[in-house]
């Protein structure tokens, strides 16, 4: 009898797993801004390098439990790998028990060697992930007027990026579909490009060694914060040892400044990638919470 329980136990834990219903390249044809290289992608523990064919996997709620809602995923890694099944995966797959339609980015990781212009390589990306979630939202079951984007570390620098940067399209969109997120959440994300604040190693992936104050000034992030800048949710801890968390304060300072609305979680503890180490359903209920109160899911 005991052996029977634990069995059915096992399945019923399975059956509670969210599989994704799909994974597809990002980009029907030819991918933008690359180039021919022998760089060949990897996988180990759950996480991506060498990432130059981008993917987007999809995560759908159970018709019956459907918020409408949407988010585009861009886990973390210092813009050197991408923590797909941590921060990516992990989280995609809470969101869609909770209702919320869910996409991971593998987007492409910046490379001289495999892009024309790298700085703008995984933006692209992000770019294109929103246009094909908000061109197919219909056949998704989803509002595309309540897509947002969300990300971890380095992969919080690109979602902000997308978030304020979104009025100039870095692909092609003939239909001039809206690349504006509905919304933003920040997970210890690097948010500034300068010397003062900025995580060097993701600084020096994406911008390389030589990067000129007018790049440095663009690609951060609370210098670009505008009126039109999408809502945000923002999380770190105080004792962030990797990722000054005076990223989150500033940023949350110049959504504030431009009336933006904008919630931030400072934990007194964690350090960083605090996420890999507590139950997904633990630290994501805030974000659930944050997202109900602000109308994005009912």
């Amino acid at each position: 009898m005991k052996i029977l329980r634990i069995l059915f136990m096992v399945l019923f834990i399975f059956s509670l797993d969210i599989k994704a219903q799909q994974i597809i390249n990002l980009y029907p044809g030819a991918i933008p801004n690359s180039k021919e290289s022998n760089v060949k992608e990897g996988e180990r523990s759950g996480m991506f390098s060498g990432v130059t064919n981008p993917t987007l996997e999809i995560y759908l709620p159970e018709k019956e439990n459907a918020a409408g809602a949407a988010v585009v995923i861009c886990p973390g890694g210092g813009y050197a790998v991408v923590v797909y099944q941590g921060e990516g995966v992990q989280t995609a797959k809470e969101f869609a028990r909770n209702g919320v339609a869910a996409f991971v980015i593998k987007y492409r990781l910046p490379n001289d060697s495999t892009m024309i212009d790298k700085k703008i390589g995984p933006l692209q990306d992000a770019q294109q992930a929103i246009k094909i979630v908000r061109e197919n939202a219909s056949k998704w079951g989803i509002n595309a007027n309540k897509i947002g984007i969300m990300g971890f570390s380095a992969g919080g620098h690109l979602a902000s990026t997308a978030a304020t940067h979104f009025n100039k399209a870095f692909i092609e969109n003939d239909n001039n579909t809206n690349l504006r997120p509905d919304f933003q959440i920040l997970i210890y994300p690097v948010i500034s490009m300068q010397d003062s604040l900025t995580h060097s190693g993701s600084r020096t992936g994406l911008l390389g060694e030589h990067a000129s104050k007018e790049i440095i000034d663009d690609f951060s992030n609370e210098l670009q914060v505008s009126e039109n800048t999408s809502p945000a949710y923002i999380t770190q801890a105080g004792d962030d040892k990797v990722v000054d968390v005076d990223n989150s304060i500033v940023y949350w300072e110049a959504l504030r400044h431009h009336n933006v609305p904008a919630e931030l979680h400072i934990y007194p503890n964690g350090n960083h990638g605090f996420v890999l180490r507590q139950p997904t359903e633990e630290w994501m209920k805030p974000i659930f919470k944050w997202m109900k109160n602000s109308k994005f899911i009912e």
